[in-house]
C-alpha cells in the first residue's frame, strides 16, 4: 500500500524520526503525492478538468502545486514542501528527496513540440534537490545527482553529479581555492557534507590572491635594491 511506503520513507529520511501517525498526518508531501496519484489518474483517463480541481484542492491544502500531467515515481519525499512547484511533463524517478521551494518548470512556449511536447525536467533516481533550486526546460537531471539550494539548472546533469550556483555548476568550475580552503560539494539544505560558507570561500579567495600581491611585490622590492632589472 503506497501510503505505507511513503510513510516508511518520512520515517527514513527525515531526521526528526516521527511516528507512523505524524508521518501520514502531518507531513503535507506525502499528503500532496496522494492527492496527484488521484488527480493524474484523472488526467490520463481525460478528466482534465476535475483533475485540475483536484490538483488545486491539492495546492491550497498542502501548499504543494503539482500539475495532474506530471509522473512521479516511487518513494517521493518533498520535505517541508511550501512553494514547490511541478510541471506538466515533468517526470521524476524513484526515491527522490525535493525540499520547499522548488521549481520544475519550463523555460518558454518555445519548448513546446506540439501537443504534448516536453516543457519540463525529468529527473532520475535517488536525486535531492535543494530548497529553493529552479530546474528549467527539457533536461535531464541523472540518477543519483544533487543539486545546490538555491541553484538554478538550465542543462543535462550527468548522473551522480553535483551542481551548484547560478548557472548550476560543479564547485569546482566557480572558483578555484587553495588546497586548505577548498568546498566540498554543497548540495543545499540539509544536504551539505560539510557545511558550505560562500561569503567565507570569497574571502578565503581575496586573501589568497592578497598574499601572492604581496609576496610578487616583495621580490620586486629586492630586485630593485639589488640593482637587477624588472623583467618586461
Amino acid at each position: 500500500m503506497e501510503i505505507i511506503e511513503l510513510a516508511r520513507t518520512v520515517r527514513e529520511r527525515d531526521p526528526a524520526r516521527p511516528t507512523w501517525i505524524e508521518a501520514v498526518t502531518c507531513y503535507a508531501g506525502l499528503q500532496a503525492v496522494l492527492m496527484h496519484r488521484l488527480a493524474h489518474a484523472l488526467y490520463r483517463r481525460g478528466f482534465k478538468a476535475l483533475a485540475r480541481a483536484v490538483s488545486h484542492s491539492n495546492r491550497f491544502i498542502t501548499g504543494i502545486e503539482i500539475h495532474p500531467g506530471a509522473k512521479i515515481g516511487r518513494r517521493l519525499f518533498i520535505d517541508h514542501g511550501m512553494g514547490v512547484v511541478i510541471g506538466e511533463t515533468a517526470e521524476i524517478g524513484d526515491d527522490v528527496l525535493i525540499y520547499h521551494g522548488v521549481t520544475l518548470g519550463g523555460l518558454s512556449l518555445a519548448n513546446r513540440a506540439g501537443p504534448g511536447g516536453k516543457r519540463h525536467p525529468t529527473i532520475g533516481d535517488g536525486v535531492a534537490i535543494g530548497a529553493g533550486a529552479q530546474v528549467l526546460g527539457p533536461i535531464r537531471v541523472g540518477d543519483g545527482a544533487r543539486i545546490g539550494a538555491n541553484a538554478v539548472v538550465a542543462s543535462e546533469v550527468p548522473p551522480g553529479e553535483t551542481v551548484i550556483g547560478i548557472p548550476a555548476r560543479p564547485p569546482h568550475e566557480h572558483r578555484i581555492l587553495p588546497a586548505r580552503v577548498a568546498p566540498a560539494p554543497s548540495p543545499g539544505y540539509g544536504l551539505l557534507d560539510q557545511p558550505c560558507d560562500p561569503v567565507g570561500e570569497e574571502i578565503a579567495t581575496l586573501r589568497a590572491e592578497l598574499a601572492a600581491l604581496r609576496a610578487e611585490l616583495a621580490t620586486l622590492k629586492r630586485q630593485q635594491q639589488a640593482g637587477v632589472p624588472a623583467a618586461e
